[in-house]
């Protein structure tokens, strides 16, 4: 088992930053990726950004490339989301999810509101 607290959401106007944070606990040891999704209103959640544990290696959503950056603290256990030039199609709930061993996504946040205003 792994617990997922997010933190760092809030309101924003067209242009500005926010950076999200997401604390695993538990089994961390058995990490594998680590990730962002985000589900707007009336929406199906989407894939944001992802981060390998074992290589650093890190995956983007084409919507988000040059904008988000994934990073972690490995001592900490914690993933974060550096979102800058934000628009209003960037608000949604936010959630983190861990993927242990590479049986997938299996382990959720609570989720973080990001609102973007114009």
């Amino acid at each position: 088992q792994v617990q997922l607290v997010e933190s760092g959401g809030g309101l924003v106007q067209v242009g500005g930053s926010l950076r999200l944070s997401c604390a695993a606990s538990g089994r961390t040891f058995s990490i594998y990726r680590m990730a962002w999704f985000r589900q707007a209103p009336g929406k199906e959640r989407e894939f944001v950004a992802a981060f390998r544990w074992s290589d650093s290696d890190t995956y983007y959503a084409d919507s988000v490339k040059g904008r988000f950056t994934i990073s972690r603290d490995n001592v900490k256990s914690t993933v974060y989301l550096q979102m800058n030039s934000l628009k209003p199609e960037d608000t949604a709930v936010y959630y983190c999810a861990t993927d242990l061993s590479g049986a997938g996504y299996r382990y959720w946040g609570q989720g973080t509101q990001v609102t973007v205003s114009s």
